[in-house]
């Protein structure tokens, strides 16, 4: 087997969570939707953990050494 699960799954949590900080960034302005989480933009900080969390997983299957078969 030649795929490493960590490709597709950085590869989506990287997306999802670019797409979100997006979001993030074009809601941030509005007060009101951010009323009830205390004024924190939520969906931009979670982007980044996303994001990050993607890109460590990208990093470590594009830094593994293939499998001999």
């Amino acid at each position: 087997m030649g795929l490493d699960i960590r490709l597709p799954i950085g590869m989506m949590f990287s997306l999802l969570g670019a797409l979100l900080a997006i979001y993030g960034v074009a809601t941030g302005s509005d007060s009101d939707l951010y009323k009830s989480s205390l004024d924190l933009n939520v969906n931009f900080w979670w982007g980044l953990v996303l994001f990050a969390f993607g890109a460590v997983m990208l990093l470590f299957a594009l830094l593994s050494k293939p499998a001999k078969e």
